[in-house]
């Protein structure tokens, strides 16, 4: 028989629900084959489903495990965030009041609390560096733009496999209309600048057709990474916001801040909207 196990969507990044970008968090993953797990996620379609389980590391609260519709990711940010909301909501209780260390494929996670808001610290980054020329070459191409509009490229990869295009302005992000089918196997992204004294500094869009997802509505693992390099090399500031999601009727803020040694940390608002149950 189907056992029932506390189920909650919470949405990620933005203070007016239903605007950001959901996340469908399974709070018992325990006795959940990796089946159950895949064929759970490719039914709620979202661009991630979450599944809690009991750690296997005693620095941990829990384990969480990430599932796309096509596959397991090691590590994603607007679930790491939502998935912390949600086992609170669901009564866990922390080892550090203000704090959360999720284990995941990446390692162990540090999610802030404060005011409210949940933060997470940016994992390392797995592959960084310039993009080859071929590889840009058909990331334009899929883009269809002027390669002269690129500013920077660069890995920006903490797992999922991110690249990431640097336009000169966050319309021309916005004005993308990618060719996905030319990058079938592609985790890329476009940021771009707004204009100064804009309530956002930067625009953003992630596709990962090699997910499953033609583009995502709020990406926290790729803001996270995003947010090493340009702060690292000075291109933003040690404190910045992000617009995401306007071309999905979105509209998710992803706030990027350091703090004293360096670390860079991701924020942005959780809402639980949906309670209830799953038999699994």
């Amino acid at each position: 028989m189907p056992r029932t196990r506390a189920f909650v969507q919470v949405d990620v990044f933005s203070t007016s629900p239903y605007l950001g970008n959901p996340v469908a968090v399974v709070l018992d993953g325990a006795d959940v084959t990796d089946e159950e797990m895949q064929r759970v996620a490719r039914w709620t379609n979202l661009s991630e489903t979450t599944f809690v389980l009991p750690p296997t590391v005693p620095e941990a609260d829990y384990r969480l495990r990430i599932f796309t519709p096509q596959s397991e990711l090691p590590f994603a940010g607007h679930p790491t965030l939502g998935s912390a909301r949600a086992w609170l909501d669901g009564g866990g209780v922390p080892r550090h009041a203000d704090r959360i260390v999720q284990q995941c494929g990446a390692g162990l996670v540090t999610v802030r609390r404060g005011d409210g808001v949940l933060s997470f610290a940016a994992p390392p980054l797995v592959r960084d560096g310039a993009l080859d020329d071929a590889y840009l070459k058909r990331i334009v191409a899929a883009f269809g733009m002027d390669h002269d509009r690129v500013l920077a490229h660069q890995w920006v990869d903490n797992g999922p496999g991110w690249a990431v295009l640097q336009l000169p302005t966050a319309y021309e992000v916005l004005a993308l209309e990618p060719d996905l089918a030319l990058i079938p196997d592609a985790m890329v992204g476009a940021i771009g600048a707004h204009p100064t004294g804009s309530r956002h500094d930067f625009e953003m869009r992630t596709f990962a057709p090699r997910c499953g997802v033609a583009e995502d509505p709020a990406c926290g693992s790729m803001n996270a990474a995003v947010g090493q390099w340009l702060t690292t090399t000075g291109t933003a500031p040690c404190a910045y916001r992000v617009s995401q999601g306007a071309r999905l009727g979105r509209a998710a803020t992803i706030e990027i801040s350091t703090d004293p040694d360096g670390a860079v940390w991701v924020s942005g608002a959780t809402t639980v909207c949906i309670r209830g149950t799953i038999a699994l």
